[in-house]
């Protein structure tokens, strides 16, 4: 299991399964909520306990959010109707046992840093 909270500490969330495809997205709008990229991994909504004042802003068409209103810290993303939440692997408490498997929306990265892994797939180049 692991356990994970925002800077505040207003919100803590519990994982229960297993955390899958851990990835570093770089879209434009992962760089504005986070400040940079976000990393996160994927589990049902079944298998996260989140206990705090989430607030959920509607990103886009098909997701939405989560992030404390009091601290600011960006913590989950959902696409709407999927059944899936993923977290902020920076937000965990102490070493995820995960590496990323690759890095999504490489195309739209900031002109600011370069990506260099041999290691995990850099899709949209």
């Amino acid at each position: 299991m692991l356990t994970g909270s925002c800077l505040c500490g207003d919100i803590t969330f519990k994982v229960f399964g297993t955390p899958r495809d851990p990835a570093a997205c770089h879209c434009s709008m992962c760089r504005k909520t986070s400040g940079h990229i976000w990393a996160a991994a994927i589990v049902d909504e079944g298998e996260i306990e989140i206990t705090g004042p989430v607030r959920w802003y509607r990103s886009s068409d098909v997701a939405e959010r989560g992030f404390c209103p009091r601290c600011g810290a960006s913590l989950f993303w959902r696409e709407i109707g999927t059944g899936h939440m993923d977290f902020a692997l920076g937000a965990v408490d102490g070493p995820t046992g995960l590496r990323l498997a690759r890095h999504i929306f490489t195309e739209d990265k900031g002109d600011y840093y370069d990506i260099c892994s041999h290691e995990h797939p850099q899709e949209g180049e």
